[in-house]
């Protein structure tokens, strides 16, 4: 029995030292396997060229370009309408894409003035070799020079001085990141630092990049920013350093020529390799770029590509011009006067400035429509949300018709001008009024004349009744037997 147990211990002993060589075997091959050359990176590029577009795959909309970003998504900026689309909800790494967002929630709730110093940690806590621009600890610089320091030079110590100087702490400004992120609709991002250098829990989706992007660039001086090819960084008491940084963006210092370049970010890590945002404007088209997961310098044709195919196959089709299904007819139930000559417009109709955007190839009846009136807006009566074949294409508004002051005073007796905004002023359509009045007028005629035809009738048929009592008189079988021809009554006249 105790031979037994000893056996049974030994093998367990074996066991286990077997589990531990293999397993110590395992990463031994792993750490001795060679790294991914520059070769191996570009082969996994061309792979990724056969990946599904999900665009590509709705029913007569124009086929995109096969690119070999991992994700990608091309968006028009105005309406959010998404013209090229592959894989653009999975997560992957941002790099220094990230830093749209920190420059976002920056100019929101900051002063350009204000004045950002660099504390130890916002220094030194950095992977060694990230990208910076030298900045010693206790140095600062003003908030817009910050944002030209973030997003031409991509400085690290300087989106960590920000995120510090806006929310207190570096943790602080991540769970602000989230939060902006949230209110821009993202459903697939998670951020943890204001710079983009790799963690695995800071990602995100080409689709909720795009969101970033499309909130940055309505803002005018973040566009201006984010589209300067090189910044002249001058010495000052706070920070002695004099030099110039240029941006890496090739589309925007012009090494890759393109028309319309509003902007953009270039990022990499190890990890998440080339990622770039960029936006450029055509023709009133306003599109968004993001390429995540590509090699270089493709990041930057692959952009061209995309948007060569958004800026020719696609157009703006302006709603009111357009649409007739939910045209407002002019109708006195409908109109606002604005005069005491009747001069009036509709009291609501299509906003002019809504448009969508289409494939030149489709037609405007084409379109599918939803109406809804779940609007907060004040001027909104109803939102249009417009499909082609059950893809987004834009979305119109039905607003209350803009009123402008009238151009005539009403005034009392004291001739004090009346306050039309503070007195219940009554106006009074003349036109209106005089048709009523004609309207009355011919009624009253009318009857006038309908009691004078009747009245001339009842005459003319009394008449005929006297004229035959007349000659009923003069009947001379009547005169001697009739009552009124009596001798006893008319025994008093002379006959």
């Amino acid at each position: 029995m105790n031979f037994y147990r000893s056996h049974q211990t030994t093998a367990r002993i074996l066991s286990i030292f077997l589990c531990a060589f293999l397993l110590f075997g395992k990463s031994s091959v792993n750490a001795l396997a060679a790294p991914e050359t520059q070769e191996d990176y570009l082969a996994q590029a061309e792979e990724r060229k056969s990946l599904t577009v999900q665009s590509n795959q709705i029913e007569n909309w124009p086929s995109g370009p096969a690119i070999g970003a991992q994700a990608a998504i091309l968006m028009e900026a105005n309406t959010g309408v998404i013209l090229y689309a592959k894989n653009i909800d999975e997560k992957l790494y941002p790099a220094s894409t990230t830093k749209l967002l920190t420059c976002l929630i920056a100019a929101e709730n900051c002063q350009l003035n204000e004045t950002v110093t660099f504390s130890h940690d916002a220094v030194f806590n950095l992977e060694p070799g990230s990208s910076n621009i030298g900045i010693d600890e206790g140095q600062s610089m003003p908030l817009e020079e910050c944002l030209y320091g973030i997003l031409v030079a991509s400085a690290n110590e300087v989106a960590n001085a920000v995120a510090e100087h806006v929310a207190g702490s570096q943790e602080a400004f991540a769970k602000m990141m989230n939060e902006k992120a949230a209110s821009l609709g993202r459903t697939n991002s998670h951020f943890v630092n204001a710079h983009g250098l790799y963690d695995d829990e800071h990602y995100v989706s080409a689709y909720d990049l795009a969101l970033i992007a499309k909130a940055f660039f309505q803002d005018e001086l973040l566009s201006k920013i984010g589209n300067t090819p090189s910044h002249h960084f001058q010495a000052t008491a706070a920070q002695p350093d004099d030099f110039i940084t240029r941006n890496k963006h090739q589309l925007i210092t012009g090494d890759i020529s393109y028309e319309g370049i509003k902007g953009g970010k270039t990022g990499y890590t190890d990890e998440a390799r080339q990622t770039l945002v960029t936006c450029a404007e055509q023709n009133g088209m306003k599109l968004i770029c993001v390429i995540l997961k590509e090699e270089s310098p493709d990041q930057f044709y692959d952009t061209v590509k995309l948007f060569d195919y958004g800026f020719t196959n696609f157009s703006i089709a302006n709603v009111s011009e357009n649409e007739t299904r939910y045209s407002i007819q002019n109708s006195n139930f409908f109109n606002t006067s604005s005069d005491v000559f009747g001069n009036s417009s509709p009291i609501f109709s299509l906003n002019p400035d809504s448009y969508l955007i289409m494939p030149k190839t489709a037609k405007f009846e084409d379109l599918d429509s939803e109406i809804s009136y779940d609007t907060t807006e004040e001027k909104e009566i109803a939102i249009i949300h417009y499909y082609y074949h059950d893809t987004y294409v834009g979305t119109a508004t039905l607003d209350f018709a803009h009123t402008s002051s009238p151009s005539y005073e009403f005034t009392e007796s004291s001739d004090v001008p009346i306050d039309v905004s503070q007195k219940k002023v009554i106006v009074i359509n003349v036109k209106l009024v005089l048709l009523a009045v004609v309207a009355a007028a011919l009624l009253i005629i009318a009857v006038i004349v309908l009691r004078s035809i009747i009245s001339s009738y009842n005459i003319l048929d009394n008449s005929k009744g006297s004229r035959r009592k007349r000659r009923l008189g003069r009947n001379p079988k009547n005169r001697k037997d009739g009552p009124y021809f009596s001798s006893s009554r008319f025994k008093d006249f002379d006959l």
